[in-house]
């Protein structure tokens, strides 16, 4: 028997609607904006906050802090490598698949609006890699190990992590490695041997900069972090001709993605590495709080490839969600008999992860088509492309907390056994009593939970409409059609969220 989530109401769903009407009527009757550029958003120096503005300047700026850090997360990297290589077959009883799937992955995605791309800074997967190839814990290395060869122009943007994404898809839900603890172990050994292999051959960190499907994530979705990285004067950096940010010092490794701190304008790929505030010879480098769709709606410009990151990104989030409802089964077993597959049904999963991306590409190419079609000033095909993928941004990270907050309220109560007992030893499967247990024992109320999954949404959705608001004023110069004109990007919003918002009012079925 299989344990399910209970959906939202639909009273959370008619409450979602009106608010969707309500912002997409303000966006068709108010279009006219005044632009303004990400440097002069509204934001907020942390530096200014008594304790908390010494406590963040103070572990950016010391080294053995930011080890410190890192030798915990390699401690628990560790600990999910032999927990998964050793320790019981049993997923919701070994430490490997319950840390690195209901607690990390779901954790995660939240950690980003507070915090951005933190979590890069303390990787375990490149801590490792830079360890083992650098041979240093924390100082720059010199030499430094590598063949420092330039990536190649193939492999020089981020369809690379697109493709890791999708694979790392189709070994979580196709193969069930979420369910296999010996075989999240070794995924999470490829990675390290992934960013290790990178780091001896490339200069810098191309494994974060191109491959890493994860960091990638982060890096988009910090786009829309409450937090940044930036100068605290901008004019000490246009004075500044060292550029120590961006080369390093004698101690203090380079930017590991070619950053210049004083050109900075978007999150994509800072990793908070600390590199820069350390070697800054200025002490001009700090956290700084801002709205969370400044950059999105204003400052960022993709390139081709980063907006089919985002696409993907959507496409991907949402076919998360559709493999846990509760029909999901039943299609793949249709699909299975008219296609002839057996097995485990990788064939018909595969079609399936396909056909959702190339649905939703399909869907965003059309709309942008038709938008084009429409306004009076079109711009190139794929500067419209990329200028509007921004859209799919809130849309994916608001209903990847949605969706991932049901398996971290609900599936998290086990975490503290299975912390004393990593491996699982002498432990037998969660009964269905255990399980009923488990689902009863959230760690907030449900009706807080539903609150928050529609809120999450809401936002999304306005924010999203936003980014229309915002990026239709520069993509359409002419006044005459442009409401028209950008009719075809909301029905793109609305169908994408009304989807999202389906699945979450569905029951959707316990990851273990």
């Amino acid at each position: 028997m299989t344990m399910t989530h209970p959906g939202l109401p639909e009273s959370w769903g008619l409450f979602i609607a009106v608010i969707m009407i309500l912002a997409s009527l303000w966006l068709l009757f108010s279009t006219k904006v005044s632009s303004t550029k990400t440097g002069n958003s509204p934001h907020f120096q942390l530096i200014h906050l008594p304790i908390i503005g010494k406590l963040s300047r103070w572990i950016m700026q010391t080294p053995w802090v930011l080890l410190a850090l890192k030798l915990l997360m390699v401690v628990f990297f560790l600990t999910v490598i032999v927990s998964g290589l050793i320790g019981t077959p049993v997923p919701e009883r070994n430490f490997a698949t319950l840390l690195t799937w209901n607690i990390w992955w779901a954790g995660l995605v939240f950690s980003v609006f507070l915090l951005g791309s933190a979590w890069c800074a303390i990787c375990p997967w490149d801590a490792l890699a830079q360890w083992l190839v650098r041979r240093r814990l924390w100082k720059r290395a010199t030499p430094n190990n590598s063949l420092n060869l330039r990536v190649p122009r193939y492999l020089n943007n981020v369809w690379p992590a697109l493709i890791m994404f999708i694979g790392l898809t189709w070994l979580e839900l196709g193969l069930g490695i979420t369910n296999n603890p010996y075989a999240t172990a070794l995924v999470a050994l490829l990675m390290v041997v992934l960013a290790t292999v990178s780091l001896a051959l490339f200069k810098r960190k191309a494994f974060c900069q191109h491959f890493c499907p994860v960091g990638r994530t982060i890096g988009f979705y910090s786009q829309l972090s409450v937090t940044e990285l930036r100068p605290i004067e901008a004019q000490t950096c246009a004075d500044c001709k060292t550029l120590d940010c961006y080369h390093g010092n004698d101690t203090i490794e380079p930017c590991p993605t070619s950053l210049v701190m004083g050109t900075l304008q978007q999150n994509s790929y800072c990793t908070s590495c600390g590199n820069c505030t350390q070697s800054c010879p200025h002490d001009n480098i700090a956290w700084r709080l801002r709205p969370p769709n400044s950059e999105a709606t204003q400052g960022a410009r993709p390139r081709w490839d980063e907006a089919w990151f985002m696409i993907g990104l959507l496409a991907l989030t949402g076919f998360h969600g559709l493999t846990m409802m509760p029909f999901w089964e039943n299609w793949m077993s249709s699909l299975a008999r008219f296609i002839g597959d057996s097995g485990q049904l990788i064939w018909s999963f595969s079609i399936g992860l396909m056909l959702s991306i190339t649905i939703v590409g399909v869907f965003y190419t059309a709309m942008i088509s038709v938008s084009r079609s429409l306004s009076p000033s079109p711009l190139d095909f794929k500067r419209n492309f990329s200028a509007f993928a921004f859209v799919s941004l809130p849309l994916a990270f608001s209903y990847h907390m949605a969706h991932n907050l049901n398996h971290l309220i609900r599936e998290g109560g086990g975490v503290l056994a299975v912390v004393i007992n990593p491996l699982g030893t002498n432990t037998l499967p969660l009964s269905m009593m255990e399980k009923h247990q488990r689902h009863m024992d959230m760690w907030m109320p449900q009706e807080v939970l539903f609150a928050i999954q529609s809120l999450l949404i809401v936002v999304g959705f306005i924010m999203a409409v936003q980014i229309i608001r915002h990026r239709a004023n520069t993509v359409f110069t002419a006044e005459t059609g442009k409401k028209l004109a950008i009719l075809p990007l909301l029905i793109f919003v609305i169908a994408m969220t009304s989807f999202h918002l389906w699945m979450l009012m569905q029951p959707m079925i316990m990851r273990m």
